[in-house]
């Protein structure tokens, strides 16, 4: 089977070499915009992101007993706190759909359930707070609160369903795990001092990721001065919506002699979100230093880098054919995103399924979201369709869709693509019919 697998490779290869008319325009485009959405992905989603949450799930695989992960989210776990745990947990890292796959290999791989495992899924990416309340500030109160109320459901009901699908596996793993499970005992380091080494490596991963304050005060070049929300960014421009105002303006960077943002607690911590970090960060040193042995650090590092070496390649993949076939906002890629506006229209079934399909297989990093659906919206596409991505598009991605399968499977994966895409186009259906 794996020669077979290797033979078909070849042929792929092959084929593609010898067909694909890379002297087209588009196709030398959409191979651009693969290649910078990589760039744009390493730079911004790998160092701050993706190398913290490696190390978080290498320490779950090492420094977590599986009875305890058994315990809180196996097939024998009390289903109010297993969900609830792994729907909460997942909000308050408010990751992109990336990001959270090493912490989901981490506790899958402990033996946690393939529902609370999914639920944890979904939620890391899908229940952000910033991005909700992003997303009532600009695209308007309703399609807030659907996303914020859908969201949290979606993650509980969707693990529910998994569970349900695989329930007789789920027995046998449970009973596997009840039959080796002994008493946990004092073995490994005090229950205190493990909190607080992944409460430090957690707080490191949140506030270097900080996400940028909604709130600004624009100055421009000519001394006009602007209050209102920043939705969204590109190397050259701000989206940007006036207090009570309708629509969309796009500011060139050039254009402007200051950006400041709203005072409060969340601007306070984006704007040190650096030194938060670096001594989050030193007191992580101290801390393995102090409590942590060199076979204890040697067995961290080889953990962290087996699950990079399952899914960085996938993911790196995944980027640049999310990127040959979408390319990034405003930039035309082989599918031009006018076929997609033009598909979005109305709350037709369709309208709704192909919305939230077609997320489920774009790349969103955190927020990004927002001033893709503006430009969506401008261009005609329905309030329900807008929902249906907004639940499908954040949590599910391409390069993440390989991840996933490489841990829990083809069977699974589909299974999980199949809810969310389902729950995401009656949930827009529903939302169009009575508020679009």
């Amino acid at each position: 089977m794996k020669e077979w697998k290797t033979i078909g490779l070849m042929v792929g290869i092959f084929l593609a070499a010898y067909f694909i008319p890379f002297a087209h325009p588009i196709v030398r485009q959409s191979g651009l915009e693969a290649f910078m959405m990589l760039q744009e992905y390493a730079r911004e989603h790998v160092l701050l992101c993706l190398v913290p949450a490696f190390f978080i799930a290498g320490a779950i695989g090492v420094f977590i007993s599986q009875a305890s992960v058994i315990k809180y989210f196996g097939g024998q776990a009390k289903k109010w706190l297993a969900y609830s745990v792994a729907s909460v947990s997942g909000g308050i890292l408010a990751v992109c759909s990336c990001t959270i796959l090493p912490l989901f290999a981490g506790i899958y791989a402990r033996g946690a359930g393939i529902g609370p495992a999914t639920a944890f899924l979904y939620a890391g990416p899908a229940i952000n707070v910033l991005a909700i309340i992003l997303t009532a500030r600009v695209l308007g109160i309703e399609l807030g609160v659907a996303r914020a109320v859908s969201a949290v459901g979606f993650s509980i009901i969707i693990g529910l369903l998994m569970h349900l699908a695989f329930l007789k596996e789920e027995r046998e793993k449970a009973k596997k795990a009840a039959a080796i499970l002994l008493p946990e005992e004092e073995q490994g380091k005090p229950l205190w001092k493990m909190i607080i080494y992944f409460t430090l490596m957690i707080g490191f991963l949140v506030f270097a990721d900080w996400g940028k304050p909604g709130d600004v005060k624009i100055t421009l070049n000519n001394g006009t001065v602007l209050e209102g929300v920043l939705s969204g960014e590109t190397l050259t421009e701000y989206h940007f919506k006036e207090i009570d105002g309708n629509a969309i303006q796009v500011i060139p960077k050039d254009n402007i002699s200051s950006l400041d943002y709203a005072p409060s607690l969340y601007t306070s911590i984006y704007k040190t979100r650096f030194y938060i970090a670096g001594a989050v960060f030193l007191g992580l040193l101290v801390v393995l230093f102090l409590w942590f042995r060199a076979v204890e650090l040697r067995e961290w590092g080889a953990s962290t880098w087996n699950y990079a070496k399952m899914i960085l390649p996938l993911l790196f993949l995944g980027v640049l054919a999310a990127g040959f076939l979408l390319g990034r906002p405003g930039h035309t890629a082989l599918i031009p995103e006018r076929w997609i506006a033009t598909s979005v229209g109305g709350n037709s079934w369709f309208s709704n399924a192909f919305a939230s399909v077609a997320g489920a297989f774009m790349y969103f990093a955190t927020l990004t979201e927002v001033p893709i659906l503006q430009g969506l919206l401008g261009a005609g596409m329905g309030k329900g369709p807008a929902l249906a991505l907004l639940l499908a598009g954040p949590a599910l991605s391409l390069p993440s869709l390989l991840v996933i399968r490489q841990v829990m499977g083809t069977k699974k994966t589909i299974l999980f693509i199949t809810l969310v895409c389902v729950m995401a186009t009656v949930a827009g259906k529903v939302f169009g019919t009575f508020w679009g």
